[in-house]
């Protein structure tokens, strides 16, 4: 028999008003302004060597740079044990006026040491509830061992999680992507907090579907789809619009990248199908390498300017701030 998580966990309301979580306490959406909605300020994979994010001056100056050019809220979705600077993200936040959303959830496998990933599998959603509610696990450094979910919180105690990240497959899904997608979905209901969710290509996006709302209840609009440019099928993006997630268009960390002009044809064909209130826009900087690209200054820069010549004004605070306060904004509960 199948465990309804919509049940395991009895909440209690704290807001009656919807607000953003940010790294230095719940945020009316109306002041979270112009979004970088994807993209991470600290993030580690065995996947990608010497390519690390991990030093919290960069971060800073990555945060100068957005704000200067009129950013205001950068959303760093690097889930648990993947680097994502628990102890320098509420600093880097107050140094730099900019408000940060942090992530919880797991990756895919591959982005964690096989030796210790099976260890993380129990309590996941307590995990998850934890960074959401009290404050950021502590992560251990690369290469140790991975501690248990019992452990202290330290320099991030009160830094809390405003998101849950999780990933899917290229091809066959996992039992690791259903287990963790699962505790998603448990840390959901007994939190309110949204699930942002990495798409692959050859992924299959209407299983999330089937996973998180139809088997496990969580609203479509709780639901944040990212990388949709690597998925090429208009009807696709079109079905998936439909059904109520918002959608992010979030590989634009370099010049003449690709999914920079497929995103116009994605956006102008959603648009036109009126999903204009469900798009999101983000730089998703993950290297060393595309650091230099200055994706996150970027995004305002130069795609910004060419699609309000494109689209008009109107549509660019849609995407850049009217949708990100509604994606992100949550009826926050505590267990």
């Amino acid at each position: 028999m199948t465990r309804d998580v919509r049940t395991v966990h009895t909440v209690r309301t704290v807001h009656t008003v919807r607000t953003v979580r940010t790294v230095l306490g719940d945020l009316d959406p109306a002041e979270l302004g112009v979004t970088d909605s994807h993209d991470h300020l600290f993030i580690r994979s065995p996947l990608l060597p010497g390519e690390e994010l991990d030093d919290p001056a960069a971060a800073e100056g990555v945060l100068r740079a957005f704000a200067a050019v009129g950013g205001r809220s950068f959303v760093q979705w690097t889930p648990y044990g993947m680097g994502r600077g628990a102890g320098s993200l509420a600093k880097l936040s107050r140094a730099t006026g900019v408000h940060v959303v942090a992530g919880t959830g797991l990756h895919q496998a591959a982005h964690y040491d096989p030796d210790t990933l099976p260890t993380l599998y129990d309590g996941l959603a307590e995990r998850f509830i934890s960074d959401l509610t009290t404050g950021l696990t502590t992560e251990p450094a690369a290469g140790a061992p991975t501690k248990p979910p019992t452990e202290p919180h330290g320099a991030s105690e009160g830094v809390r999680a405003g998101l849950i990240k999780v990933a899917c497959d290229a091809g066959t899904t996992t039992w690791h992507t259903r287990r963790v997608m699962t505790a998603a979905a448990e840390a959901h209901h007994a939190t309110g907090a949204p699930i942002a969710v990495h798409l692959e290509p050859g992924a299959h996006p209407h299983f999330v579907m089937r996973w998180l709302h139809a088997r496990h209840g969580v609203p479509p609009d709780r639901i944040i789809l990212g990388h949709l440019t690597r998925l090429p099928d208009v009807r696709l993006h079109r079905e998936l619009a439909a059904e109520g997630v918002h959608l992010a268009l979030d590989s634009p960390s370099r010049a003449d990248h690709p999914a920079d002009h497929q995103a116009f044809d994605v956006i102008a064909d959603l648009v036109d199908a009126g999903h204009a209130s469900q798009l999101l826009l983000g730089a998703d900087t993950t290297t060393r390498t595309a650091r230099r690209g200055d994706g996150p200054t970027r995004l305002l820069t130069d795609l910004a300017p060419r699609l309000a010549r494109t689209f008009g004004r109107e549509l660019l605070d849609l995407l850049l701030t009217a949708n990100p306060a509604a994606a992100f904004a949550a009826d926050w509960r505590t267990p």
